[in-house]
């Protein structure tokens, strides 16, 4: 099993930042991958940007140039940088990580974050 608490969500104007931290306890395999993704209300959930344990990214075409995705595998946590926020940037923020463990995958979703862009 694998727990992952997030952070830094928040009320922030147009314009503003945010940075968001996720932070991976239990049975952390070496072979993982994490990610953020967001729901709005009403919409489905979305990618907004992975990150595999090497470090290689990828990201939502939509979100590229103002979200940065980031990780500290000694701190086993993640990060999202988030820059010129949007209004339509509001949503809850969800954490995941996928383990690979001998041919399979196993993925653990954090409680999410609320963020919160409006003047």
């Amino acid at each position: 099993q694998v727990q992952l608490v997030e952070s830094g969500g928040g009320l922030v104007q147009p314009g503003g930042s945010l940075r968001l931290s996720c932070a991976a306890s239990g049975s952390i395999t070496s072979s993982n991958v994490m990610g953020w993704y967001r729901q709005a209300p009403g919409k489905q959930r979305e990618l907004v940007a992975t990150i595999i344990d090497s470090g290689f990214t990828n990201y939502a075409d939509s979100l590229k140039g103002r979200f940065t995705i980031s990780r500290d595998n000694a701190k086993n946590t993640m990060y999202l940088q988030m820059n010129s926020l949007k209004p339509e940037d509001t949503a809850v923020y969800y954490c995941k990580f996928t383990s690979f463990y001998v041919g399979r995958h196993y993925d653990y979703w954090g409680q999410g974050t609320q963020v919160t862009v409006s003047s």
